[in-house]
């Protein structure tokens, strides 16, 4: 007699067996209708599976958090139903859910279109009018084998021919189709509701192997209501006109071309952008307390041997073999470069610690073509890289000042909305457990200790050490992982680092990593797409820019420029033979922040006639007005217009 606890607390006795709709109806018809599936002590389970133990069990409607993986996964299988129905002789392979959607893979020699994706759309949407019941079947092995190959379904075949023998074959029915699925499901496709769509297609290989065959994967995007569909596909409009590749060819911010895949090629204002960024940090982290070094870009492999990095990291690393037979890698962090300006000279002492080093140093690692994305994904790019060398009495202190540092860049920049994640051991990593149960217990008492909210990323920390993860939420909802802080209490004692304590003996440093910006590249790219081009004026790489409105004002236009250039503003002038309304809109779409136009009356008063983008208005002023309004306005880093006249 199984006795169910619920939510609530609730304890609920059954007579015998009971399946999650009987749970449901016992506690009301109106859940009942709306239930999708139950979790068991946690474990997500389809509403007809049985239970016949004691166990905790939860409702899972439309409204629970765990429904939406549920839905797209669903999604995907109306998907290739529908495709099965409209074009019988393609193959189906595999169909999971992924962020914000799901995608189905196809073998079929001809290729969709546009077009067909409306059908496939159509049709689902006629399969979950039909409301078809979906239920689990388990099959013999071979039976299942068997019977997708004869119905031409040779990937699926294999597939379930190479589960392991001790694993269940579990069998989807859904209507008149089959689908080899671990599940859990909706109980029927009527329960999938509307709020979907069908994306784009692309090419796939056959199990992600460029050797196999290429199949063609359609994507989707599945919501729980209409709602948050539309919430998302504004999302997508937005992000396609925030879209930092194009931005950045109006701005003529930087390119890329085949002969350098992944790296960029920064223009004078991409580069003037670039280099602010590297000085705003450089003036930050130096009143911290930290020190600028440069490292080697190329580095015998012994040391990246030394350091864990060639077992952990050599798939990603550009390498190089010269004449006399020695192995050089690209470095693709900093850190190892660190420790050998650490260890250099005499043995430290505990009284020298903390040392904080810093470096904007340029590291390259191999990315596959396919994952290529503007500025965002490269393999070449600088990172405002950090390493603090301390005892573990000093862990707490640093780590606090680092969060409270990398939290206030980020305000700078426009991002108030930062979550914070905390980091443990991967599968794949370098020094004993005990190592990583002290950097771990170190590192959360130095974030429990800053007072901050934190989520747990279980699993994803770097290969020597537990991390914290900074990460910006942007204008439009989009989550970007940015700045880090690690601890390290493997790699000083790999590579020899030490320090004489207070007892005499030599012991080994803590290492920690940090990073606030991480890929400036990337960060310049999240920047750009944040504030959909229009940059603060501090940041901006050209603040100004002076039209003429008449031929006659060509030489007062110098005169502007000059008076800019010498508060240090970045202005150019622009007195071609064009109408002023032709020249706004070229620096409007250019995203230059201040348009200052210059004609006969403005000469003769000694005035500008200022625009902001984004702004209709204009406003006239004196020049020496406007010079020093926009000096302050950039010397203060992010002040309103007001504050800045105030000032």
């Amino acid at each position: 007699m199984p006795r169910i606890t619920l939510p609530d607390g609730s304890i609920r006795p059954f007579d015998g067996p009971v399946t999650g709709a009987d749970i449901a109806a016992s506690i009301g018809q109106g859940l009942a209708r709306a239930a999708f599936a139950i979790k068991v002590d946690g474990t997500m389970r389809d509403l007809a599976a049985t239970i016949d133990a004691d166990a905790s069990v939860a409702i899972v409607t439309r409204d629970s958090e765990e429904a939406l993986e549920l839905l797209r996964h669903d999604a995907a299988h109306v998907l290739a139903e529908a495709v099965k129905e409209l074009w019988p002789e393609t193959q189906v392979t595999i169909g999971p859910a992924i962020e914000n959607g799901f995608y189905y893979d196809f073998a079929r020699k001809e290729p969709f279109t546009p077009e067909d994706l409306e059908c496939m759309e159509a049709r689902m949407r006629e399969i979950v009018e039909r409301d078809e019941p979906i239920s689990r079947e388990v099959w013999d092995r071979d039976e299942a084998v068997r019977f997708f190959r004869d119905w031409g379904e040779e990937y699926k075949a294999e597939i379930i021919a190479g589960i392991p023998g001790d694993e269940p074959v579990s069998i989807y029915r859904q209507g008149a189709w089959l689908d080899l699925c671990r599940g859990p499901h909706l109980p029927s496709t009527g329960k999938l509701g509307k709020a979907f769509k069908l994306m784009r297609i692309s090419g796939a290989y056959w199990r992600g192997d460029s050797d196999n065959e290429m199949l063609q994967r359609v994507y989707g995007t599945a919501w729980a209501n209409e709602k948050q569909l539309k919430a998302h596909l504004h999302m997508l409009e937005e992000a396609e006109r925030r879209d930092h590749r194009r931005l950045g060819r109006e701005m003529d911010l930087f390119h890329f071309q085949d002969e350098s895949p992944g790296a960029v090629f920064w223009h004078p204002k991409g580069q003037r952008l670039f280099q602010g960024l590297i000085h705003y940090i450089r003036e930050r982290q130096s009143a911290a307390g930290y020190v600028e070094v440069s490292t080697p870009e190329i580095m015998d492999r012994s040391l990246w041997e030394a350091s864990g990095h060639w077992e952990a990291f050599r798939e990603n690393m550009f390498t190089s073999e010269t004449e006399d037979g020695r192995v050089f890698a690209l470095k693709p962090m900093n850190c190892p470069g660190h420790v050998q300006i650490y260890k250099n000279g005499p043995v430290r002492s505990h009284r020298s610690l903390p040392m904080r080093i810093a470096e904007f140093g340029k590291v390259h690692r191999y990315e596959p073509s396919g994952a290529l994305h503007g500025l965002m994904r490269v393999r070449a790019f600088t990172q405002d890289d950090a390493h603090v060398f301390c005892t573990t009495d000093q862990i707490t202190q640093e780590s606090i000042a680092m969060c409270d540092l990398i939290l206030s860049i980020y305000r700078d920049f426009g991002f108030e909305d930062v979550r914070i994640k905390f980091a443990d051991r991967p599968e794949t990593r370098v020094g004993e457990d005990a190592i990583w149960d002290q950097a771990e217990a170190a590192l959360r008492v130095a974030i429990d200790s800053t007072g901050l909210a934190y989520t747990h990323n279980p699993g994803e920390g770097a290969f020597y050490g537990p991390k914290l993860e900074f990460v910006l939420r942007d204008a439009i909802g989009r989550d970007w992982q940015c700045g880090t802080v690690q601890v390290d209490f493997n790699l000083p004692g790999r590579l020899g680092a030490s320090y004489v304590g207070e007892d005499g003996e030599r012991h080994v440093p803590v290492m920690l990593h940090r990073a606030m910006l991480g890929s400036i590249e990337r960060f310049t790219g999240i920047l750009v797409e944040h504030h959909a081009g229009h940059l603060p004026l501090w940041l901006a790489p050209q603040h100004a820019v002076v039209c003429t409105i008449t031929s006659d004002a060509d030489e007062y236009a110098g005169e502007v420029v000059a008076a800019l250039r010498a508060r240090g503003l970045h202005a150019e002038a622009d007195t071609r033979n064009e109408k002023i309304s032709y020249k706004v809109r070229e620096h409007s779409l250019a995203k230059v922040p201040i348009i200052l136009a210059v004609g006969k009356r403005e000469v003769e008063r000694r005035e500008v006639s200022m625009r902001r983008l984004g702004h209709r208005e204009q406003r006239v002023v004196g020049l020496g007005e406007a010079v020093e309004t926009l000096a302050r306005e950039v010397a203060m880093r992010g002040a309103t217009v007001e504050e800045a006249v105030a000032a």
